[in-house]
């Protein structure tokens, strides 16, 4: 079992390396412990989460204005590898989630 303090810690040093997946799952299971988070902890929380989201949404953003290019130029072939890039991606992703409400139990 992971003590609080310990998991704030790890959660820290996710943050300055910047493995925020790692960092969400630090903070998740401090959550999990029931307990009223502090400030820091409720910080540290939000943090993870908008940089999570914030790489996602950036990664997207760049996938989606590399189509629209392509499919200006009329580039069929390549339009054709990035929507199943885009389609792996998601399925990447899907079994990312899994495997996280899987650890939960």
């Amino acid at each position: 079992v992971d003590d609080r303090e310990d998991l704030v810690h790890q959660a820290k040093l996710a943050e300055q390396a910047e493995p925020y997946d790692d960092m969400v799952e630090s903070m998740k299971k401090v959550t999990g412990m029931d307990v009223e988070l502090t400030a820091e902890e409720r910080n540290l929380l939000s943090v993870a989460y908008k940089n999570v989201i914030g790489a996602r949404r950036a990664s997207w953003r760049i996938i989606s204005s590399i189509e629209q290019k392509e499919e200006n130029k009329g580039e069929e072939d390549k339009l054709k590898t990035i929507r199943e890039y885009r389609q792996m991606s998601r399925i990447k992703q899907g079994c990312r989630m899994w495997k996280m409400k899987l650890s939960e139990t």
